[in-house]
């Protein structure tokens, strides 16, 4: 069997058993039982919060979708709104599982009073005196009113993405990300003060990875497959965890001005949390909108490792990708701008002919295009050489990547580069007018150190 025959036998294998086998990918495939509604972060912090000392009769009339804001549609127009319209349920929710509350109906009095006058009216009826006692247990009245909502939902806030195609073959990955605000106020129904007002928003993610492939496998074949996978944050999910944020900082703000307290056995159960809570309000006090990190979490120096792969392309046949690395430092002259040194390593074979190993420094000027977002798009170029017995091997590279602040100090960076030779022989083999040249790709981590950047 020659090479073309077992490359299509191999190929229609794979996709056979990829139309047959969906689960590869952990692809739903049948109908799925109904279950409990998932928690979020903040559903355990909220039901974790110290007994109250005397549970708050509140009530909520309305607490909706303010925005006015339709789903996108790439085609047309879509009448569907993008923020769920049963908010007033997801806070009564989550004022239920703080155990701080008790909450009264109020959205749909009506409906509750309509009620009570049918039971007086049958009562009435049934006992054939009008004198009959009719009445009812009074009706629970609200100390505290809770107003607000959801008050923006801001689309495509950040998107983006990385891809790469070589010799028929690609990947690529996409993202963006929408944000959602959350207002909640508590008002006195006593004096119509408004005792405390908390505001939070949450980020929803989407994400999509795919893989293509397309190539001639013979005179006139041609083969192309194509897989690939969405995720989308539930919109449900982010508004919820976005509600009980709100209600969990408004009783840690409320016991820390002294508006309501703790049981008095545990007085000091709250000290933990309130000192957690003014952590992060001094983080978020320097934290700038749209997912950025404040100027001080980037060390004006880092330190930085890298594997890649790397193939050469030179003047012989049949290329083959070998692992190299990466070791070098970065110093930043601006938030934006920085000097990088480093030395590699790098393999150039070609199968069955030559195969050399090489070492050598780099020196880069690297641009940074969003450095105040944990993900930002980077690109650099420079030059460098490797160490060869007989003659340095001299040339340029340019190249370009992404990072994400996995921590404030620790940065995961994905990245491709291009090496263009000032020679032809790397491969100790002259040929033609092109020189050799070589393409790598890379993945690593930077660490951030020493003094901050906005420090004197």
């Amino acid at each position: 069997m020659n090479t073309s025959t077992l490359f299509k036998s191999i190929s229609a294998t794979l996709i056979f058993l990829m139309l047959q086998n969906c689960t590869l990918f952990n692809l739903p495939t049948g109908n799925e039982k109904s279950t409990l509604g998932e928690n979020t972060n903040y559903t355990s912090e909220i039901k974790k919060l110290p007994a109250p000392k005397e549970k708050i009769i509140v009530g909520v009339y309305k607490f909706r979708d303010q925005t006015g804001q339709y789903k996108a549609a790439e085609n047309g127009a879509s009448w569907s709104t993008a923020i769920p319209q049963g908010t007033t349920t997801i806070l009564l929710k989550a004022l239920e599982d703080s155990k701080w509350f008790t909450a009264i109906e109020r959205e749909n009095i009506g409906n509750l009073l309509n009620e009570r006058q049918i039971i007086r009216s049958t009562r009435k009826e049934y006992t054939g005196n009008d004198a009959a006692d009719t009445s009812m247990p009074p009706l629970l009245f609200a100390g505290m009113l809770l107003e607000g909502g959801v008050v923006s939902y801001d689309t495509n806030v950040m998107t983006g993405g990385i891809g790469a195609r070589y010799f028929g073959l690609g990947a690529g990955a996409q993202y963006r990300q929408d944000r959602i605000t959350v207002y909640l106020r508590a008002v006195s129904t006593s004096t119509g003060e408004i005792l405390k007002t908390v505001y939070t928003s949450k980020t929803i993610l989407s994400t999509s990875i795919n893989g293509n492939f397309f190539r001639f496998i013979d005179t006139e074949r041609l083969l192309e497959s194509d897989v690939g996978i969405t995720q989308n944050e539930p919109v449900h999910l982010a508004v919820t965890e976005a509600i009980e944020k709100a209600v969990y900082s408004l009783i840690v703000e409320g016991v820390k001005d002294n508006i309501w307290s703790a049981k008095q056995k545990n007085p000091g159960d709250f000290d933990a949390i309130i000192s957690n809570y003014l952590s992060e309000e001094r983080v978020n006090d320097t934290r700038l909108i749209g997912n950025k990190f404040p100027d001080q979490e980037r060390g004006k120096l880092s330190a930085f490792a890298q594997a890649e792969a790397f193939t050469v392309k030179s003047d012989y046949i049949n290329p083959k990708t070998n692992i190299g690395g990466k070791l070098g430092v970065k110093y930043f002259l601006t938030d934006y701008l920085n000097i990088e040194l480093n030395v590699n390593a790098i393999t150039t074979e070609n199968e069955g002919i030559t195969k050399k190993k090489l070492f050598g420094p780099e020196v880069n000027l690297e641009f940074l295009l969003l450095p105040k977002f944990k993900l930002t798009p980077f690109v650099y170029g420079g030059a460098g050489f490797y160490i060869h017995p007989t003659a340095d091997l001299y040339k340029a590279q340019l190249g370009g990547g992404l990072e994400y602040m996995a921590d404030k100090s620790l940065g995961i960076r994905a990245s491709a580069q291009y090496d263009f030779g000032f020679t032809d022989n790397w491969d100790n083999f002259v040929n033609g007018k092109r020189n050799d040249m070589g393409i790598r790709f890379g993945l690593g981590l930077n660490y951030y150190f020493g003094f901050k950047k906005n420090q004197k």
